[in-house]
């Protein structure tokens, strides 16, 4: 693969939200699994653990995450994912692109069932026949989760790389502890995020929905 090759899986990568119940094989997944341990760690840690789930055990998942949504269990995840409050910058993206997703979709801002039964498609996992749940050692540091960034980011380019589509989803770690409990993960195990994976669904509108990206003057300074 030459560098023009390599740089347009890159961009090729964005979230998916509707699956096909087309069955990923084991074997593609074990394989981007592998390719995805290369990624750097601080001093070769190698931290991540990563749970693939499949068949009747994502079915349970799923119904369970769901009736936690529908019954309006407060999400208590593990760690904050970000600055509570961000950055204006960063809060009017975030606006941006949910408003975007709505329109998209064609869900008026003030039609709560509507905008109720979006956030519910993340519980059902969009409809992917693959789920991944990926975990750290509770009391994890910044560098811990830096090194599960770059494992996470070389599966997502495994993903795509391989013609399948996938959405890294932080609001299934939201619901931590039904995870574990689930999964019969151990206590001491940190739920990060989760993705959903499958067949793209060819005919889903949402799935040609491509967040506006920043231009690199935006976010590259040069110091020489």
């Amino acid at each position: 693969m030459n560098p023009a090759e390599f740089l347009s899986v890159i961009y090729a990568r964005h979230c998916q939200r509707a699956f096909t119940s087309e069955t990923v094989s084991r074997e593609m997944l074990e394989a981007i699994l592998l390719a995805a341990g290369q990624a750097p760690s601080g001093k070769n840690s190698q931290p991540w653990h990563v749970t693939v789930v499949t068949g009747g055990k994502r079915d349970q998942l799923s119904s369970a995450l769901c009736d936690a949504y529908d019954g309006g269990v407060k999400p208590k995840p593990d760690y904050d994912y970000s600055l509570m409050p961000g950055p204006e910058q960063w809060l009017a993206r975030a606006r941006n692109c949910g408003y975007s997703l709505f329109e998209l979709k064609g869900i008026a801002r003030d039609d709560i069932p509507a905008r109720k039964a979006h956030g519910r498609e993340n519980f059902e996992f969009f409809g992917a026949p693959v789920h991944m749940i990926f975990h750290l050692p509770a009391g994890s540091e910044r560098g811990n989760f830096l090194d599960m960034g770059m494992f996470m980011q070389n599966v997502m380019l495994g993903i795509t790389a391989h013609g399948l589509g996938g959405c890294p989803q932080f609001s299934v770690a939201g619901y931590a502890d039904i995870v574990r409990l689930t999964l019969g993960l151990d206590p001491d195990q940190w739920i990060v995020s989760g993705l959903s994976l499958g067949y793209s669904d060819p005919h889903a509108k949402v799935n040609t929905f491509v967040p506006e990206r920043l231009a690199l003057k935006d976010f590259v300074s040069w110091s020489a």
